[in-house]
């Protein structure tokens, strides 16, 4: 996972994406938002290695 071009993990479910992003004080309040999230490689729903 990334933040402002930052590895700062891995995310290998929804929750750990906004776990992770709340932990770096970024509120996510839409996961569909593409200004808040980008889902590279699958989806909130779809998981695969990138």
């Amino acid at each position: 996972m990334e933040i402002d071009g930052q590895v700062v993990g891995e995310a290998r479910t929804v929750t750990d994406v906004l776990e992770t992003a709340a932990a770096y004080g970024i509120p996510i309040h839409d996961l569909d938002d593409p200004d808040a999230v980008r889902w590279v490689g699958g989806g909130k729903y779809t998981w695969t290695l990138h």
